[in-house]
């Protein structure tokens, strides 16, 4: 489940997956098989073969891109999450869920 984002970010990112477009969302989130992990960071393009590429320069594999359902993305988290952002310069994504400096 996401939290800590407006409906307009969330459509936003929507469209521009569908354009063809890398997109970036952070968000809060919780998965009990990552207690460690309080954000996640979806990564979309309707365009899987350019998602893919885009991915490979992060060492990111293909076979983790979800496809379920219109919105193909790679989920970000923890170390992966903060390196891939760092090198995008999209780290003020991040730092938006951060507390007085503290790692979510």
């Amino acid at each position: 489940m996401a939290f800590g984002i407006r409906r307009h970010e969330l459509e936003a990112w929507k469209e521009k997956v569908k354009r063809g477009e890398i997109a970036f969302l952070t968000h809060y989130w919780y998965d009990e098989r990552f207690p460690d992990c309080t954000t996640v960071t979806k990564v979309g393009c309707a365009d899987i073969a350019q998602l893919a590429a885009w991915g490979r320069q992060y060492g990111l594999k293909e076979e983790w891109i979800d496809r379920r359902g219109e919105f193909p993305h790679f989920d970000l988290l923890g170390e992966t999450q903060r390196r891939v952002l760092r090198q995008e310069g999209r780290l003020f994504e991040l730092e938006r869920f951060t507390k007085r400096g503290k790692k979510r």
